[in-house]
């Protein structure tokens, strides 16, 4: 005896099929995608990791190109088949040769990667694979491939309670920077060169990108080589694709061709210009963050020690001390540097300094990595008492003696001068960073080789190599008199 589904189960089964798992016309492709989210989740998905990696990832600070990149985007984000949702473009500041996209709009392009293009309509052709990801839907349907394909692990999904965005963390580390694979990569390729084509670009100009990357591929397998290393992989944009990528090439000749008539955007002068100046390799700059001072505490780079004076209070460098207090001169506290005497306890100096042998509340501290000594002068017919410590620091002692003159109702001077005892902390002046080197463009002459050039630049081993690179001439190309090339300074 056959036994069959019930037909209320199989109804339930159709029923999950074409609305809860959303079997829907690809906007891009026009073929049915089987995916587990709607177009709004997929949307908050790509703004939740969006707003992640905003606070993970050093960002470029350059508006000027931020505003040229996003014109361009926007440019071929009219011409796709999603132009109706957000697009975002950033560019992340690292060296690294990357780009990459995040749904729901989230576009990224490494600054390094820049810094080897050599035209607009190549920096169009980066964005418009990647906007091609986005308008298939690639980290959707990635992500429903990796929740199995039969309908049943379909089901389990919703009956378990799993959220249609599911884990952000995972999506991230796959799909989105690892690469999609070469069949969607071809998809997103296709895509591009259409979205090329119709923004008035030429879409040969992915496969003069991919040149370049591959250039660089091939120069950092030789690096490795020559330094006795094992060679990175490299899982960026247009990784997939060989030299020669025959089914590449057919992709993009289907998205058309200009005739002689026609207008071509390449705009290497544009492109010139936005991005003369330019950060190359190590962001120093971007490196030599301020450390975050807190208000009122006084730095003396040169002993190096730092420490908390009460708020508002005063602080004034004297020869023989530094004095601290408030605009009234109600209190004071004076901190005294003299030199540490071996096999004498924090205690001993403290005793020694204020030349006093009996200390009310005496005790040995530890904070900050530095041992101390603290304990309270007892009050005498002219004065308060008054708060002392002995901070050890390397080869000096440091005395904090405080003084209360008119105490003012309300205000526990106590606290407020074992505050600054225990905020004393060992300080270490910024180091300068080095200088971050530039992109800058020349005019070659005759006599212009890249050999001289890195010699006479300075730009270390490789140099001569890295030239030829960001140029486009790599291995053994020189640039032609009268053209324009790039060099690092």
């Amino acid at each position: 005896m056959t036994h069959s589904l019930p037909l209320i189960f199989r109804l339930t089964l159709i029923f999950l099929c074409f609305h809860l798992v959303s079997c829907s016309i690809n906007p891009a492709t026009g073929t049915p995608d089987i995916v587990l989210m709607s177009e709004s989740s997929e949307i908050k998905m790509g703004k939740e990791m969006h707003e992640k990696l905003m606070k993970s990832m050093p960002i470029y600070q350059d508006e000027k190109l931020t505003a040229y990149i996003n014109k361009i985007g926007q440019k071929i984000v009219k011409n796709s088949h999603r132009p109706d949702i957000n697009y975002q473009f950033t560019i992340i500041d690292a060296p690294d040769i990357n780009a990459f996209a995040l749904p729901g709009g989230y576009i990224y392009i490494n600054r390094g990667l820049l810094s080897y293009l050599d035209s607009e309509a190549q920096l169009a052709a980066v964005l418009a694979h990647e906007v091609g990801h986005i308008t298939a839907r690639h980290v959707v349907r990635q992500d429903s491939a990796s929740k199995g394909a039969s309908i049943l692990s379909v089901l389990s999904i919703f009956t378990t309670g799993s959220t249609a965005i599911g884990d952000v963390t995972n999506l991230w580390g796959t799909a989105a920077v690892k690469g999609y694979g070469r069949e969607m990569e071809l998809e997103a390729d296709g895509l591009g060169a259409d979205y090329l084509f119709n923004s008035g670009y030429d879409p040969l100009a992915m496969v003069q990108t991919i040149g370049v990357l591959k250039d660089q591929e091939k120069f950092a397998r030789y690096r490795a080589k020559e330094e006795g290393k094992k060679a990175k992989s490299y899982h960026g944009v247009f990784s997939t694709h060989p030299r020669n990528d025959v089914r590449l090439k057919e992709v993009i000749a289907k998205a058309g061709t200009f005739n002689a008539h026609s207008t071509v955007n390449n705009n290497k002068q544009n492109y010139r210009e936005q991005t003369e100046g330019m950060i190359y390799g190590i962001n120093y700059n971007a490196q030599l963050k301020k450390r975050p001072v807190e208000k009122n505490r006084y730095v003396h780079d040169k002993l190096g020690f730092s420490l908390l004076f009460p708020e508002n209070w005063t602080v004034n460098n004297t020869r023989k001390s530094i004095l601290s207090q408030p605009q009234n001169k109600s209190a004071q506290i004076k901190l005294l540097v003299s030199k540490r005497v071996k096999n004498v306890s924090p205690g001993e100096h403290l005793r020694k300094q204020t030349k006093v042998t009996m200390l009310k509340r005496s005790e040995d501290f530890k904070k900050n990595g530095l041992i101390g000594h603290t304990g309270i002068i007892p009050k005498t017919a002219d004065k308060h008492e008054q708060r002392v410590a002995t901070i050890f620091q390397g080869s000096r002692a440091y005395t904090l003696i405080s003084n209360v003159y008119k105490p003012e109702p309300n205000i526990d001077y106590d606290a407020l001068f074992l505050k600054s005892i225990h905020s004393f902390k060992s300080h270490q002046p910024q180091r300068k960073s080095k200088k971050s080197k530039v992109i800058h463009y020349v005019k070659a002459n005759e006599q212009t080789k890249f050999y001289l050039l890195a010699k006479k630049l300075k730009i270390g081993l490789y140099g001569e190599e890295q030239l030829r690179l960001i140029n486009g001439l790599y291995p053994r190309g020189e640039p032609e008199p009268g053209s324009w090339i790039k060099i690092i300074k």
